[in-house]
């Protein structure tokens, strides 16, 4: 018989960076919150690559701090090298990126966690719910206890009967040799969730002192570094290590197309029938799929400053232990390497994201949520983001407040929750700036401009924190308004600079917005020139050229966000029946009937549904709205 244990308002399953954002969300919120993990050694661990951002990964983590998460402040306190991906392009594909150490991140949300008012840390394993009423109302540990809650989410990424895969040999495990999560997702489907199987991989890890970094290339980092966080100061940022970038030759990949019968993903038996990731393939993936590239980039990066392990980014791989080691040797520079964890792939169970809501709440079972690798998404970033949103939604659900949906308009954060819980999620999705429509809306730079007053108002946000944020956005608007009214003469020093920018000179009196305004030009080109300009954060004014450089393009971009808010007010009633729609197909039917869109906009991303089925739905709606007065008009 289960004995009840202590009573607590949110249970977090899963100790992961979705499961650390929930928790501490929910309990920052003044929410009782217990958050369970398999092992308290595991806590925020970086099974993979031991790092943090990327393309479109740092939008999310910026978000993810102007929301009043935790990741940015982690990141930015254990890193080891910090870089600004794709400079060379516009300011709306900027990515933050940096290398952590993977062990001191780990202790600093280990520490946050432990010190976090409201929020009980306990190694345990969960694999039952209690269901009352159609409603969730408790979880249950392995060990036979009972905890009382008002919601839970499930955080529990890749560790859902998870299984381990190198060459032939498969047994179940989690991450890192760590225990697999057995026995919750089969439990699951008895409370209408449908469960799917996922597989994804990571590369070895290998001896520093093995490495000829002589025949690679260094990378450093960035001078001066952009933090995460918007409340990190820059000035005591430094970077303490170099990455490298190696290649893989011909004779690499002959070693791999010579051994794929012994592969797990190509071999006669194909061991592996979780689903992959597209966007992160294995070595053996991207040599049988790009056979016509001679060569494969592959970045060397340290795990730590505590530790000789080196982390082969861009090599992961499920071929036998014998074949890893002779493609690895194969490469220039790892042609001695020792290897010290051998890599895997690793499959495991997660959900149909499309049963949940917009709020990450699962639809067939109210009071459940789900978050990170669970909902079918891959990487730490859209993960954290997942459980920030859960465990607001959560906590929310339990004050009685209004939910939280973020708009695909105004958040990468809402365009992930919008595509995985409508479109669907096929394989392990990661989220990239193209995934976007209104990507030069939605720039990490601009972040706190988009979502601090959100958070601010839901209750993240100091108001020392938030105070500050208006002072940095009025000191921005002061900035652009002086450089619109700011006229400078035609004088030989100024014309010098434009030469030196390759464009035109000057012969008349000319706006500081409108030089600023011109491609090749840039704020601090014209520093001595514009003798009164205030001495201003590196933030402020970056911020302020932004804005006038690309004003037409925005303003074109917010032209869009209002046709499109036009169909995303139209709502749909909940619950509706769309087979008594006459006109709707029957393949949109089915879908619109299973994802239950909250709106038109949303109904119109779900694949399968037409623009005339959109059509035939708007005259539905307005027909619905006609009835509605008319019998309002009748009483």
């Amino acid at each position: 018989m289960n004995q009840i244990c202590e009573e607590f308002q949110i249970a977090v399953i899963g100790a992961g960076h979705a499961g650390i954002e929930a928790a501490l969300a929910a309990a920052r919120l003044g929410v009782k919150t217990v958050l369970f993990t398999l092992s308290l050694d595991g806590l925020a661990n970086m099974p993979c690559n031991p790092s943090i951002g990327g393309t479109a990964k740092g939008h999310l983590v910026r978000e993810i701090d102007a929301l009043g998460g935790e990741m940015g402040k982690a990141a930015d306190a254990t890193f080891l090298q910090s870089r600004m991906l794709n400079l060379g392009k516009g300011p709306a594909v900027h990515s933050l990126r940096v290398q952590s150490d993977r062990r001191a991140y780990h202790h600093y949300m280990k520490r946050v966690i432990e010190n976090q008012p409201n929020l009980c840390l306990k190694q345990g394993e969960i694999v039952d719910l209690q269901v009352e009423n159609g409603r969730l109302t408790g979880v249950m540990t392995k060990l036979g206890m009972l905890y009382r809650v008002q919601a839970a989410i499930i955080c529990s990424g890749t560790y859902q009967n998870a299984k381990i895969h190198i060459g032939e040999v498969n047994y179940a495990s989690g991450p890192d040799n760590q225990l697999p999560s057995c026995g919750l997702t089969d439990r699951l489907p008895d409370y209408g969730i449908t469960i799917r199987r996922f597989k994804t991989g990571t590369p070895s890890r290998v001896h520093r002192r093995s490495i000829d970094f002589s025949q690679l290339e260094e990378q450093k980092g960035d001078d001066p570094i952009v933090p995460f966080s918007f409340t990190t100061d820059p000035s005591g940022l430094k970077n303490k290590v170099s990455c490298y970038v190696a290649y893989t030759n011909e004779t690499t990949h002959k070693i791999i197309l010579d051994n794929l019968d012994r592969s797990p993903l190509y071999g006669e038996a194909k061991r592996i029938q979780g689903v992959g990731p597209r966007y992160c393939p294995s070595i053996e993936d991207k040599v049988v799929r790009f056979s016509d590239k001679k060569r494969h980039q592959l970045f060397i990066e340290p795990m730590g400053l505590d530790t000789q392990e080196m982390y082969l980014q861009g090599m992961s791989s499920s071929l036998p232990e014998d074949v890893q080691l002779a493609f690895l040797h194969s490469i220039h520079g790892l042609e001695k390497v020792e290897v010290m964890r051998n890599a895997y792939a690793i499959e495991y169970d997660c959900c149909d994201a499309q049963q949940l809501k917009a709020t990450l709440e699962f639809k067939p079972l109210p009071g459940l949520y789900g978050a990170g690798q669970f909902n079918g998404t891959s990487g730490y970033e859209e993960a954290a983001a997942q459980g920030l949103v859960a465990g607001i939604n959560a906590a929310m659900q339990v004050l009685g407040r209004e939910p939280l949906v973020m708009d695909r308009s105004e958040s990468y954060i809402g365009t992930l929750i919008d595509d995985i819980t409508i479109k669907g999620v096929m394989d392990p999705y990661r989220m990239m700036t193209s995934r976007s429509e209104y990507r030069l809306l939605l720039r990490q730079d601009n972040a706190d401009q988009r979502l601090t007053p959100i958070g601010y108002r839901i209750g993240l946000i100091s108001e020392e924190r938030y105070q500050k944020f208006l002072a940095k956005w009025d000191a921005i608007h002061q900035e652009v308004q002086r450089l619109e009214h700011t006229t400078l003469s035609p004088t030989q020093q100024l014309n010098e600079i434009l030469v030196s920018r390759e464009t035109s000179t000057v012969s008349t009196g000319v706006k500081l917005a409108d030089l600023i305004r011109r491609p090749q030009v840039r704020y601090q080109d014209l520093a001595s020139v514009d003798t009164d300009r205030p001495d201003l954060p590196r933030d402020v004014w970056e911020q302020a050229e932004i804005q006038l450089k690309y004003a037409g393009y925005i303003q074109k971009q917010l032209d869009q966000v209002k046709q499109m808010k036009k169909l995303e007010n139209k709502r749909l009633p909940e619950g509706t029946d769309y087979k008594q729609i006459t006109g709707l197909r029957l393949e949109a039917q089915e879908k619109l009937n299973k994802v239950q869109p909250y709106n038109l906009g949303q109904a119109g991303r779900i694949s399968g549904v037409t623009p005339a089925d959109v059509t035939v739905l708007l005259i539905w709606l307005e027909g619905q709205g006609k009835e509605g007065k008319s019998h309002a008009e009748s009483q």
